[in-house]
């Protein structure tokens, strides 16, 4: 009863916010939106995802993912036998920028409060960053999603400890098959970490101890793509 409780007041609240939020007036984005598209999905969810901002139908019917990489990251779900009502999506921005340009920091700045403030609500045991400015953003580190995807890393969001989880953007692997591999291959693990079976860490490869400066550089840039 008193978990059942719980989610009543968890629920409750987070509709409390979202209410306050849709008012927001922070940045200029305020200007231009149809809408605030807050975040949907269950209150409890042990898994949320975070995405960049709202694009045209998400600013047209107030609800994150609902086009084309929407329906692709539902495929993405059911092939790890979830589905939206299971979990928690939200964008970093809550209105859509202008012609679905990147979000500017000052924008960010204005607007990732109401994202903590979901998380703390929420709760998640894991959080699914899509794509760059997510994963830059809540990691608190500039490497770039290609570098990162697939790969668990622990930290502080909302307040807890979560275990972080850097995946493509969907809209990324529309067309192009080999991300749409790699996007499922990094989906396929998502189970086993809300389970709380982190993969262990990588073994430590030792280098030569003399190594060509010109070489170590090439394989560093490499790892940025």
């Amino acid at each position: 009863m008193a978990a059942a409780s719980d989610s009543l007041t968890r629920q409750s609240t987070l509709s409390d916010y979202a209410a306050q939020v849709a008012g927001c007036t922070r940045c200029r984005l305020a200007q231009g939106r149809t809408q605030v598209v807050f975040g949907v999905g269950d209150p409890d969810a042990d898994l949320m995802f975070v995405g960049e901002a709202p694009g045209f139908h998400e600013d047209q019917q107030g609800f994150p993912f609902v086009g084309q990489a929407g329906k692709l990251l539902d495929r993405l779900l059911a092939g790890i036998g979830l589905e939206r009502g299971d979990v928690y999506i939200a964008n970093i921005l809550k209105c859509r920028p202008p012609g679905n340009r990147d979000p500017q920091p000052d924008e960010i700045e204005a607007c990732e409060s109401h994202l903590f403030r979901q998380m703390e609500l929420i709760e998640p045991r894991v959080v699914a960053t899509l794509g760059n400015f997510a994963t830059k953003l809540l990691s608190g580190k500039q490497h770039g999603i290609t570098r990162v995807h697939g790969v668990v890393q622990e930290t502080t969001l909302g307040g807890r400890r979560v275990a972080l989880y850097p995946l493509y953007h969907p809209a990324a692997a529309l067309y192009t098959p080999a991300m749409l591999r790699t996007l499922e291959e990094d989906f396929s693990r998502i189970p086993a970490l809300l389970e709380h079976e982190l993969p262990a860490p990588a073994p430590v490869i030792q280098l030569p101890v003399r190594r060509p400066l010109a070489t170590a550089t090439a394989q560093e840039q490499l790892g940025l793509f």
